[in-house]
């Protein structure tokens, strides 16, 4: 690697000429000042690519032009084009960092940084063909991976830059080993492309799907490619005569629509073929039509001439205007039967949603440089920030399967040293990583590294860090570990598996705790003979012992075991001992009630249910009002929220109410 301290070495004659030729074609699209920053990105990266090849044997400055070429057609900002002839500069260069913020500033430095945290993550997340055994659990690594990577990056330029590397990497996968073509292939077809339809970027999409179905299926590709050129003429002359009808007739209707042939794409053909069990002749949208309007209200006119031509094909109708697709896509989509009864593809739609169609979010980028910002803008920016939802479109119906994942910001996601993503809350921490794998390494944890640097264990862990979790044999968890000021739990759930560990340590402690003091409430409300199995089960417990335990740890009261007596015994009146066995310190209020631990606290009759003697009663502590007492069957205490219960007192009668 170069140092710091070290000039760069001269730009090759080759090097210079290509970058040169490059640059020419820039003229008219960004400033000058724009172009110097280009320029003196390719100056420096040309040196340290010289010589080195990507991959595909392609080399590194060649790759790295052609990516940046990708991003010009889509109209990125100067900056984007820079960082990506910049990207590969810190496999190569010492204090790349510094170099690049003292010569480009941070924002060129972070999108750079960006590029190599996804390249980091990627390396370590297989992505291999799902066998049927593990496809379910291989589909959702691969979810979790994409939503990792959007997750981790705090600038989207970075995933378009990834996307025209990997479309770049793809143009030339023939130079690759047989091997790293198939890796490289599925890898795009399972994160890459979903992630550029994700983004609304379809002309990055669509080759990354043709390109990786050529490596993956090349058989079918080859004979989809030649049915699809062998029939080309022909398909040409067809559609340009259903061109010239439609044509004439927005002309009468007095609309300016652009109308034009739309390209087929194999890995969609592939895929419809699969899906409806269909041979090549039978697919309706191998001639396809696309029109282009200037506003909605003209689209849906279009729509209405286009079905007067020709007879629509029942269920081959969609309106994404209406219903847009979740990478906002919008577009009416219908077929026919054309000239000769043959089917026919029709789009329609805005020349703006073409725009916006064919560019995704690179077409709103620009707007963040002229600060100017429209609802519409800021949510789809939003959007990606947030990924609040992931749809997959299903194959028949058109409908779609939503799946509902928590908003990405509160997430954090990082890998176990195979590769596997793990989700955590954010601020999680090892010890909450140790749990969510399993229970027991939970427990055994001792130590934990991140990326290989041992780390205190209330260390917040970061998107895209791999952590590996350093255990002893035996023991448990310690203690602290329940403390909310020391931080080594975030999780609620990692936090009730120590807790249970803890209260299994002393469990036949509290079994004999719990038989006494259910054994004192059962006495106290007259109930000797219930069925204690069925109790348990009442309270949500599968066995005695269970609740036993729960009733000594104090995780329930002695109000909730009379509450549950009350409803399994519905018919049997359930009177409480006198108030003279009650302590002399506690005195009865006016009301005839006398509520354990309560001296001088006000208490009112619920109004809801109108306790009166002698029904089973319990007290429960408002906010400002005083005890308010209920009788055990009432509809207001079978609502008390678990965290609530604390709140209910042990009440009896003493004599009818005043």
């Amino acid at each position: 690697m170069v140092s710091i301290q070290h000039q760069f070495p001269p730009l090759a004659g080759q090097d210079s000429a290509d970058i040169q030729r490059w640059l020419g074609a820039l003229s008219g699209v960004y400033a000058p000042a724009e172009i110097d920053v280009i320029r003196r990105a390719c100056e420096l990266a040309a040196p340290l690519y010289h010589e080195k090849t990507d991959i595909t044997g392609t080399p590194l400055l060649q790759h790295a032009l052609g990516s940046a070429s990708i991003l010009l057609g889509l109209h990125m900002d100067h900056e984007t084009i820079a960082a990506t002839a910049l990207h590969a500069v810190p496999n190569y260069l010492d204090d790349w960092a510094e170099v690049l913020t003292e010569r480009f500033g941070r924002s060129v430095t972070g999108l750079v940084e960006g590029i190599s945290r996804m390249e980091q993550i990627r390396q370590f997340s297989e992505v291999r063909v799902p066998t049927p055994k593990d496809k379910d659990e291989t589909a959702q690594q691969i979810e979790s991976l994409r939503q990792m990577l959007l997750a981790m990056v705090e600038d989207i330029r970075v995933v378009l830059i990834k996307l025209a590397e990997r479309t770049q990497t793809l143009r030339n996968l023939s130079g690759a080993p047989a091997e790293q073509q198939q890796q490289i292939a599925q890898e795009t077809q399972s994160i890459f492309a979903p992630l550029a339809n994700r983004l609304g970027v379809w002309q990055i999409k669509w080759e990354l799907e043709d390109l990786s179905t050529r490596y993956l299926e090349p058989a079918l590709y080859k004979q989809i490619a030649k049915l699809l050129d062998e029939r080309r003429v022909d398909r040409e002359q067809y559609i340009s005569n259903v061109l010239a009808q439609l044509q004439q007739k927005l002309e009468s209707a007095g609309i300016k629509g652009e109308v034009s042939g739309r390209p087929k794409h194999i890995y969609s053909i592939i895929n419809k073929m699969k899906r409806k069990h269909l041979d090549f002749d039978q697919l309706y949208d191998v001639r396809a039509v696309r029109v282009l309007v200037e506003d909605i209200e003209q689209c849906y006119a279009t729509l209405s001439i286009v079905h007067e031509l020709w007879t629509p094909i029942q269920k081959e109708f969609d309106d994404y205007i209406a219903r847009p697709k979740s990478n906002g896509y919008r577009s009416l989509h219908t077929a026919v039967l054309g000239p000769r009864e043959l089917p026919v593809e029709v789009q329609i739609r805005t020349k703006q949603m073409h725009h916006d169609s064919e560019l995704g979010v690179a077409a709103h980028w620009r707007y963040k440089e002229n600060k100017k910002s429209e609802n519409s803008v800021d949510e789809k920016i939003a959007w990606l920030r947030q990924i609040l939802e992931w749809k997959a479109e299903l194959a028949d119906n058109g409908l779609q399967e939503q799946f509902k994942n928590e908003v990405l910001q509160d997430r954090v996601y990082v890998l176990t040293p195979q590769g596997k993503v793990i989700d955590l809350p954010v601020g999680a921490t090892p010890v909450d990583f140790a749990y969510v794998v399993h229970t027991d390494l939970g427990h055994r944890t001792r130590g934990a590294k991140l990326d290989g640097s041992i780390v205190p264990l209330n260390t917040k862990l970061q998107n895209g860090q791999r952590v590996e979790i350093l255990t002893t044999k035996q023991g448990g968890p310690s203690r602290d570990w329940l403390s909310p000021k020391l931080g080594f739990l975030k999780s609620a759930r990692a936090r009730a598996k120590v807790r249970r560990w803890f209260s299994e340590q002393n469990l036949d402690d509290s079994i004999a705790q719990g038989r006494m003091l259910l054994d004192r409430e059962l006495h106290r409300i007259g109930v000797t003979d219930i069925n204690q199995e069925k109790l348990a089960q009442r309270l949500h417990f599968n066995k005695l012992d269970d609740l036993l335990a729960a009733l000594g740890r104090s995780e329930i009261t002695a109000a909730r075991i009379a509450l549950a007596v009350q409803k399994e015994m519905p018919t049997r009146a359930i009177v409480a001992k006198p108030a003279a066995a009650r302590p002399a310190a506690q005195r009865p209020s006016s009301t005839g009630v006398l509520i354990e631990g309560v001296d001088n606290l006000m208490i009112r009759m619920a109004k809801c249910c109108k306790p009166e003697a002698p029904h089973a009663i319990v007290g429960y502590i408002t906010r400002d009002r005083g005890i308010t007492v209920h009788t055990l069957d009432c509809s207001f205490m079978q609502r008390v929220p678990e965290d609530k219960r604390d709140r209910l007192l042990e009440a009896v009668w003493t004599r009818k109410p005043v």
